[in-house]
């Protein structure tokens, strides 16, 4: 009876200081909390694809004038894209596993620094053109380095660019140095975000059908890591780099120092994004006056990706972005053009048409 008695004190003590602790490490999110981070992500999500999808079309059009023919992604590469990523995902896994994470976030985020910065200035560049007042001179520069004399002479280095330039190079270096010291999510979202856009409007595929292909591809891929293997949920945690976008479920709790963050990668922007703007393209060229493919598939994109999060949040595990995403994004305009009897201007679209040779051509390139 003694025993017991004195027993009692101790465990409660335990107890106490136990639950103490849980309630200063993990903090309650709030339902409010939670439904504001899921929608701050969609909101992240769909920006970059909307504006990124825009931009492709003025980039193609400059392309297209200038006489230059973009690199787009060919069948054999959109078949092969998994299968690289598949390799370099379990090789970021082996390095976690073996090495000190430390060491290969620190030279990841050095890499990612100087290509964030990049993004962020060319995502920029239009805004401060809007921006900065009319009195402030645009003075264009251009760097030339050549090699060799007149006719045997080549750029080694041939750069132009204005003041407007070196004011986005200047922004842009001061929220690297932010994120580089910081780490904050706020900071990583500017980068990841500028990612996203810029992979939209500058990764061209050039066919629905090359497409298809790779959603399917990355469809499979994203079922086998994260159902099959605990792989991506390894790497998406240890990963230090915006290759991700967060946010805070417990934003009304610790405000902006939160800590509890919900996720999605940017594969999962892009991958998507890319396609979508490939139908916007296509709209274009019906020149009908209206964007029907582009603006169902893109609310597709939303609705599965609402389907996601809530599948997540149902389940409490992670989940397959892409198991919502491409049945959503492939099947929509599937369906319109079966039903508008477009199946055949859709699948036949190119953006860059392949260049058929005819004997003056093939007198061209004899010549050269």
């Amino acid at each position: 009876m003694a025993e017991s008695v004195t027993e009692i004190p101790i465990n409660i003590e335990e107890t106490v200081k136990e639950v103490i602790q849980n309630a200063t490490e993990k903090p309650p999110n709030s339902i409010e909390g939670v439904a504001i981070a899921y929608l701050s992500l969609v909101i992240m999500a769909i920006l970059p694809i909307f504006f990124g999808s825009f931009r492709s079309v003025k980039y193609l059009k400059e392309q297209k004038e200038s006489g230059e023919r973009a690199e787009t992604m060919s069948n054999k590469d959109a078949l092969m894209f998994p299968i690289i990523a598949s390799c370099a995902l379990f090789g970021l896994y082996i390095f976690f596993q073996f090495f000190s994470k430390e060491y290969i976030n620190l030279l990841l985020t050095g890499y990612f620094f100087f290509l964030g910065v990049l993004a962020l200035s060319h995502l920029l560049s239009p805004i401060i053109a809007l921006v900065v007042p009319a009195s402030v001179p645009n003075v264009p520069y251009h760097i030339l380095f050549t090699r060799g004399d007149q006719d045997a002479r080549s750029d080694i280095v041939n750069y132009k660019f204005t003041s407007y330039d070196v004011i986005c190079l200047v922004i842009s270096l001061i929220l690297g140095a932010w994120y580089l010291f910081k780490k904050h999510w706020i900071a990583n979202n500017l980068f990841g975000i500028a990612f996203a856009i810029n992979g939209v409007e500058l990764l061209h595929l050039n066919n629905v059908v090359t497409g298809c292909i790779l959603l399917c591809g990355l469809f499979l891929y994203d079922i086998f890591w994260v159902f099959g293997t605990n792989v991506m949920v390894t790497v998406a945690k240890s990963f230090e780099a915006p290759i991700k976008l967060v946010f805070p479920q417990d934003l009304l709790v610790n405000g902006l120092n939160a800590s509890n963050f919900a996720m999605l990668g940017l594969g999962d922007i892009v991958v998507p994004g890319i396609f979508i703007a490939l139908l916007l393209r296509f709209d274009k060229s019906l020149a009908r006056g209206s964007e029907l493919y582009f603006r169902a598939t893109f609310s597709a994109y939303v609705l599965g990706l609402l389907a996601t999060i809530l599948v997540m949040h149902m389940f409490k595990h992670a989940q397959p972005a892409l198991l919502y995403l491409v049945p959503a994004c492939l099947g929509t305009p599937l369906a319109i053009a079966l039903l508008k009897g477009d199946i055949n201007a859709l699948f036949n679209y190119e953006d860059q048409p392949a260049l058929v040779e005819t004997p003056e051509t093939s007198k061209t390139k004899k010549s050269e």
